[in-house]
């Protein structure tokens, strides 16, 4: 039976994910900032066939609280075998191109965090020989784009990270999973209008945790994604500096 740690479980993506694995009875150590929400999910995932679950609050984005957070994991749920990292922040463009303090914070949050956590789990799981660490990237890292390059070039690096982290951790039979979303229904994009590439939160979920289940190296959210981004990083950059994307 599955023994998961979800980062960044109050997250719509997250939440979904969760509640895919509850069903097949896994037991879950829920982790986030915000107590009462995760007190709440907590609760929808038992109901929905859990076999355990666990919460512990911590704000992951402060480095501060990692060491706390590498002694709760094995005590809150021993023998672990899986990391989901699905916390992250998408910052204001032009916020971050006013304010190095902000542009820093965005690249903290959404790289330098995630691989202070990855770093220990990764020691974790190559001394036992096994085990999957999965994370929540985007798309937004393939190319750089006006609209969006702090927050895709947090997650640029967060990508090229876990390619070579996967290739440091094949040897031990430990797996790393890249998890690429396009755009995606959720709390963190409610102020952009909607198009019909956007994805449900749901939708993505399952994605997510088929992807996992099947120990992809990189999955694209939904599928058509990979296609999408296959074109959009073939575009000569003569002509795609000149495009308003």
């Amino acid at each position: 039976m599955k023994k998961i740690v979800i980062l960044g479980a109050t997250s719509a993506i997250a939440q979904s994910v969760a509640r895919n694995f509850a069903a097949d009875g896994a037991s879950l150590l829920l982790v986030g900032r915000d107590e009462q929400r995760l007190t709440a999910v907590a609760g929808d995932i038992v109901a929905r066939g859990a076999s355990e679950v666990q919460t512990y609050v911590c704000d992951l984005a402060d480095h501060g609280n990692h060491e706390a957070l590498f002694q709760a994991v094995p005590q809150k749920l021993p023998c672990f075998d899986t990391i989901l990292i699905a916390y992250g922040t998408l910052g204001d463009q032009e916020k971050s191109q006013a304010s190095f303090d902000v542009f820093k914070k965005e690249f903290d949050t959404n790289f330098l965090s995630v691989v202070s956590i990855l770093e220990h789990f990764a020691r974790v799981f190559e001394e036992s020989g096994a085990g999957t660490l999965a994370v929540i990237s985007s798309v937004a890292g393939d190319r750089g784009r006006k609209s969006n390059y702090a927050y895709g070039t947090a997650k640029g690096a967060l990508s090229l990270y876990l390619q070579g982290l996967r290739n440091r951790l094949f040897s031990s039979g430990v797996d790393v999973i890249t998890i690429k979303p396009g755009f995606v229904d959720t709390p963190m994009t409610a102020h952009i209008e909607k198009g019909p590439l956007f994805a449900s939160s749901e939708s993505v979920g399952r994605n997510i945790y088929q992807a996992m289940k099947k120990k992809r190296n990189v999955a694209y959210v939904p599928w058509f994604w990979r296609y999408i981004m296959t074109i959009i990083k073939l575009i000569p950059e003569c002509i795609f500096k000149r495009l308003s994307i």
